[in-house]
């Protein structure tokens, strides 16, 4: 870590800002579905308290898009935070202003207060800097522990970074990045990247960087069927990229030149319609019939996949293999999930980013399986792109 993180700094006696990301699905009761991003702040949360600083959380929770809409409320946040912290947590009636400047001031060590979601201002998201200076008021130290937003150069997490100093990682945001990082630039080998999801187009920039870096690359989900037409197969109804064959066709290309294998797969399952109903088979790659739609990686595949990982030492993981959200189209990503899992289990490295396969691992029961599941989506994709977080980089250097 070249960047400062909690145990860097001295907390007692401080107001600390912490961004966290308690962006929570609730249901149309405004109950928390999935708590699994509140724990993940727990340790950094539990750390500064017991540090005899006094805590401002912060965070956002949907797209109010700049109004404040009482259904996203971080309200429904608090309650869970009370409940896993066994303090009270004081509920700010906004973020910024002369009363949550107020309430701030009024902060005992030990004490911790959670401020209204963020994005019930526009500004935050504009990056805008007297908005960054008002959410910072009143704080001496900066922690973002926020790695799902630390790709977005926002005010809460690089705007305040002008204002407060010093800022650092929290124990979540350092994990991530020990994690990811290693797992890119100093793995255990074979390193084995698996890629996954609808579109070719977003996952250009990753298989880019990662012919780089892996040993091996297994390519699933939709996006292999705009590889498939580079080649020249029949794909009938299948999900197609148009624009991306040209550059599916350079990939390929580029694999075989560098000597990287590119795993495709074999079989695939296919339907004659989008929906769990559908009447399915399982055929070779090479004779999907007009009509039908390839859904899932096939048992053929699965199998072959499964071995590759078994004889990975590093693992990375981003992206479903198939429409994992119907039921008939699961298995081939449940099979992968289950073959992370035994690997680990084995002594493997194995690294999961957000999103669909953060996902997916859960409806599976796996969380626990898993070296590392990454909390952010697009901020793990941006980081395997080799892209700078904005977040992160704003960060006081070591």
């Amino acid at each position: 870590m070249a960047k400062k993180t909690l145990k860097d700094v001295v907390l007692q006696g401080k107001t600390v800002l912490m961004r966290c990301d308690f962006n929570v699905p609730l249901d149309e009761h405004r109950n928390i579905t999935d708590d699994r991003r509140i724990t993940s702040a727990l340790p950094s949360i539990k750390y500064i308290l017991g540090q005899g600083a006094a805590l401002v959380l912060c965070s956002h929770l949907g797209r109010p898009k700049g109004e404040m809409k009482s259904e996203l409320s971080l309200k429904p946040v608090a309650r869970r935070l009370e409940d896993l912290l066994g303090l009270k947590v004081i509920m700010a009636p906004d973020c910024v202003g002369a009363d949550v400047d107020k309430l701030k001031s009024e902060l005992a060590p030990g004490q911790v207060m959670l401020l209204e979601n963020l994005r019930f201002h526009k500004e935050e998201e504009k990056n805008d800097d007297e908005f960054a200076r008002r959410l910072a008021a009143g704080c001496t130290v900066f922690v973002n522990d926020a790695f799902g937003t630390a790709h977005r150069a926002h005010a809460s997490t690089e705007g305040v970074t002008h204002v407060i100093q010093p800022a650092v990682a929290g124990f979540l945001i350092e994990k991530e990045l020990k994690y990811l990082g290693e797992a890119i630039s100093n793995p255990k080998r074979p390193l084995l990247a698996i890629l996954g999801g609808a579109k070719i187009s977003g996952k250009i920039d990753v298989v880019k960087n990662l012919f780089d870096k892996v040993d091996r690359l297994i390519v699933g989900g939709g996006m292999i069927f705009t590889f498939f037409k580079a080649m020249g197969k029949e794909i009938g109804d299948s999900l197609l990229e148009e624009d991306r064959i040209a550059m599916a066709k350079e990939l390929l290309d580029e694999a075989e030149k560098r000597g990287i294998t590119l795993m495709l797969p074999a079989d695939v399952v296919i339907a004659d319609a989008f929906s769990n109903d559908a009447d399915t088979r399982v055929v070779p790659v090479d004779e999907i019939p007009v009509g039908w739609m390839g859904l899932d990686i096939g048992p053929q595949s699965q199998d072959i996949f499964s071995k590759a990982i078994a004889e990975a030492r590093t693992v990375i993981w981003n992206g479903p293999m198939g429409a994992f959200e119907m039921p008939a189209f699961a298995t081939g990503t449940e099979k992968i999930a289950r073959a992370l899992a035994a690997a680990t289990a084995e002594g493997a490295t194995t690294v999961v980013g957000g999103g669909d396969s953060a996902a997916a691992v859960s409806a599976f029961g796996l969380d626990d399986k898993i070296t590392h599941i990454s909390t952010g989506g697009g901020a793990s994709l941006e980081f395997l792109e080799g892209k700078k977080l904005p977040g992160i980089e704003a960060l006081t250097d070591k």
